[in-house]
């Protein structure tokens, strides 16, 4: 525990037996409590024991502000390009003897190395911060409380919020965006309102309540300025789809099956694969859309094959038939492939 009581006025040299103070928390003393201490000094002349003396001496304890922003879980956030409503989590606990407004304001980083590793290397979008109104733990949309500031924190309080952004298309696995949450500490003057910016008060201890900044240099902050911040980062986790076609001929009119040619009449295998890299993450709803070439028919009594596999470069035909065709395109939806897999869409023709 720690507790700050600035003595500034000179105390009596009789004030020499301490009296009650008001209640000490974890942040000290409340700002603005009046301590006082009263002595009793009794003597005797010849022997005869004279009126006591007394003295009283108060003072009034003056307004430490400390406090801090800190990220919470100490764990990046997984993401996805293209990603709405990404999370993460700040607290911000209010360690001064006194109530304070705080104004919170989330912003990207300006590259550099990231809090959990890596280099920040894009920017996140729609950057909004919001207060965790059910204290939860979770971002509830529609329930927890858009937020520019945090209105009259008490001592010893503290609160969480929430860093809510979008993530931009087109980003690769281990791209990483660095946001920070920045704390001001402001005046708690009436709620419902910010107050103004708290100052230190400058030259020598008055009489009334003056404030004193304690915070430090932390996680990279600049000490005893009435500001704190930390920062999390969101890590990109993308499937890396490639696609490929390849194409064989099945048989033709004149040689069936042994040896056949791609004259016309010959029926040919289109195979579409859909690969995803290792260490990627699973990509979903992977739609397949293939305009046949008017030099070919599609044939019917096959079907599409869907979410069919490949063994070394050769296409099985093991897939379930869950396609379609219609006006001359080929369609097909693979449910999903996950990392270090491919999967496939199959289908015949004859060459016109």
């Amino acid at each position: 525990m720690t507790r700050v009581k600035r003595f500034g006025a000179a105390v009596s040299m009789l004030a020499v037996v301490a009296g009650t103070a008001s209640p000490a928390f974890a942040s000290g003393t409340t700002a603005g409590s009046t301590i006082t201490n009263n002595v009793t000094v009794s003597y005797q002349v010849g022997g005869v024991t004279q009126n006591s003396l007394s003295a009283s001496n108060s003072f009034t304890v003056d307004r430490r502000v400390t406090f801090t922003v800190a990220e919470e879980g100490n764990a990046t956030t997984q993401v996805s390009p293209g990603q709405s409503a990404a999370v993460t989590s700040f607290i911000v606990t209010n360690t001064s003897n006194a109530p304070l407004d705080f104004a919170l304001a989330a912003t990207n980083r300006a590259g550099g190395s990231a809090a959990h590793g890596g280099t920040d290397n894009f920017d996140v979008s729609n950057v909004n911060v919001y207060r965790d109104t059910n204290n939860d733990g979770d971002y509830d949309a529609g329930t927890d409380l858009l937020i520019t500031y945090l209105d009259q924190l008490a001592a010893d309080a503290n609160t969480r919020v929430f860093v809510v952004v979008d993530v931009p298309l087109g980003r690769s696995t281990n791209d990483v965006a660095g946001v920070r949450l920045t704390g001001t500490a402001h005046e708690a003057t009436a709620a419902g309102s910010l107050g103004a910016v708290v100052t230190q008060t400058a030259g020598a201890n008055t009489a009334g309540v003056d404030t004193v900044f304690g915070d430090t240099t932390a996680d990279g902050n600049t000490a005893r300025d009435g500001i704190h911040f930390d920062e999390d980062d969101y890590t990109v986790l993308a499937a890396s789809i490639t696609a490929a076609k390849t194409s064989r001929v099945i048989s033709d009119p004149l040689n069936g099956t042994t040896n056949p040619k791609l004259i016309p009449g010959a029926v040919v295998e289109y195979c579409i694969t859909a690969a995803n890299a290792t260490g990627s993450a699973t990509a979903t709803n992977v739609s397949i859309s293939d305009t046949l070439p008017s030099e070919t028919t599609y044939l019917a009594s096959f079907g599409v094959l869907v979410n069919g596999t490949v063994t070394g470069s050769t296409c099985n035909a093991d897939g379930a038939i869950a396609g379609a065709h219609a006006s001359g395109v080929v369609s097909g939806t693979i449910p999903s492939v996950v990392a270090g897999d491919t999967r496939t869409v199959l289908f015949r023709v004859t060459i016109n």
